[in-house]
């Protein structure tokens, strides 16, 4: 079904079915029909780089898709108050030992618009040790950004927000992104 340009974004009738600590699930009524919409609390990411060819990038398993993914750092707002950059420079640290530095926004995603309201405010930062623990169960891998970028096309690397994240440090890196 089409809407209207004029027709509210808001559901006739919502109903929450489950609620857990993280994500809720509401059955919506829309003039199209009903909807099944994941609630989520948002998250932040951060490209970081230690240096003008490698990035730092994690591997960790992810329950949901029974295997081991590299990731660029990220976790959960769920610091309150707590601001986009702060939590993605925050959860650089705690899963790396890292600290960021020079951080500045890439963009915001949503992760998967069909049916959950995730959004995820990507971040590029400088990448400097700081001997933190890091995270347990969490691999830190350092590898050439132009390799990560390789691993993205070989299939390697697919998740979304990793994907978008090195894509767009590789442009701007390469200056064929406007900043603007």
């Amino acid at each position: 079904m089409t809407y209207p340009p004029d027709a509210p974004f808001e559901p006739h009738d919502r109903h929450e079915v489950f609620r857990g600590r993280l994500l809720s699930l509401n059955l919506e009524r829309w003039p199209g029909g009903e909807r099944e919409v994941v609630h989520h609390p948002g998250a932040c990411a951060i490209v970081a780089l230690p240096d003008d060819d490698d990035v730092i990038l994690v591997r960790q398993l992810r329950e949901a898709v029974r295997r081991r993914l590299l990731e660029i750092p990220a976790g959960i707002l769920d610091v309150d108050g707590e601001r986009d950059a702060d939590c993605a420079a925050r959860e650089l640290f705690e899963e790396t030992g890292y600290r960021a530095s020079e951080v500045e926004p890439l963009t915001t995603i949503l992760t998967s618009p069909g049916f959950a309201d995730e959004r995820i405010a990507l971040y590029l930062a400088r990448a400097e040790p700081a001997d933190g623990p890091g995270e347990e169960g969490v691999e830190v891998v350092r590898m050439q950004l132009e390799r990560a970028v390789t691993l993205i096309d070989t299939g390697e690397i697919v998740d979304a927000k990793t994907v978008t994240g090195l894509l767009l440090a590789t442009a701007r890196r390469g200056g064929f992104v406007s900043r603007t």
